[in-house]
């Protein structure tokens, strides 16, 4: 049988993030997904214009007649929204939490275009109801400044103290997102029981990184429903963005002045540099 997941989070209209960029990582690593949808956002690589949650009990349904009928062997949350939507996706998950289902949990917070996507008076909810289950937490650096109420680490010494700090808020590993940092090298650090494993890559030059998040939490995800460890599966979703990065300026999306997305699948079919002329950025 197929492996299958479960995304949780916001739909993207751009495609670049969100629902969207969760179901492209999915397929492009062989598991089927199902999802739950939490908030509609009408954005594209420029900006996100208007975003609607969805009712707590369209959640509710949502997560009821996916856990009725299918496996799931894994789950992801992304985008959440208030602290209704984290209370009821908590309720509808506690019952996969007890059978051990790993849960994935990347606490998007704001757009790559700088629009604000949880609200301040969710940070509590998050805190209290889903780092407590989640198997692996994957903050970038002001994300997780955010959750301890603290400034963005600026050191690898500062985003270990950062994670290890995380973990003592419940959440089982934490895996600390070094994009957001400086240099020519990111580091992302994760942080478990057995001490803390180092990542590295060189840091690319585009400004087409939209759904990085959402796109390395879902390829995690997707190792670990397909029986990998948590490090083996991590370890396989770096290369996985490194390679997505890698080809996103071939894709064209978007006039050029905002943030394209990642390939998704350019394993599958990569685009050549020669981009047609209604594609061109700029």
């Amino acid at each position: 049988m197929v492996p299958l997941a479960l995304t949780i989070a916001g739909s993207d209209s751009g495609g670049g993030a969100g629902i969207q960029a969760d179901l492209k990582t999915f397929s492009a690593l062989g598991v089927y997904s199902a999802s739950v949808i939490t908030a509609l956002t009408a954005q594209n690589t420029r900006a996100v214009t208007m975003v609607e949650p969805a009712s707590p009990a369209m959640i509710a349904a949502q997560m009821a007649a996916v856990f009725d009928d299918l496996a799931i062997g894994a789950v992801k949350l992304g985008m959440l929204g208030g602290p209704e939507t984290i209370a009821t996706v908590a309720d509808g998950l506690a019952a996969a939490a007890a059978r051990g289902v790993p849960m994935v949990l990347d606490p998007v917070m704001v757009a790559k275009s700088g629009a604000r996507l949880l609200p301040d008076a969710a940070l509590h909810a998050l805190r209290a109801r889903l780092v407590p289950v989640a198997t692996l937490l994957t903050p970038n650096l002001p994300e997780a400044a955010d959750l301890l109420d603290t400034a963005p680490a600026s050191t690898e010494h500062a985003m270990a103290e950062q994670g290890r700090a995380l973990r003592r808020m419940g959440a089982q590993a934490v895996l600390m997102k070094g994009g957001h940092g400086a240099g020519e090298v990111c580091i992302d650090l994760l942080i478990t029981d057995a001490g803390i494993t180092r990542l590295t890559a060189r840091r690319q030059t585009t400004r087409n990184t939209h759904g990085t998040g959402c796109t390395l939490s879902a390829a995690i995800a997707a190792g670990l429903v397909q029986g990998m460890t948590l490090e083996q599966a991590v370890r396989r979703a770096h290369d996985y963005l490194q390679g997505a990065l890698s080809g996103a300026d071939t894709l064209g999306i978007g006039d050029g002045t905002g943030h394209g997305p990642v390939h998704h699948f350019h394993a599958v079919w990569p685009v050549s540099d020669r981009i047609a002329p209604g594609l061109q950025h700029g």
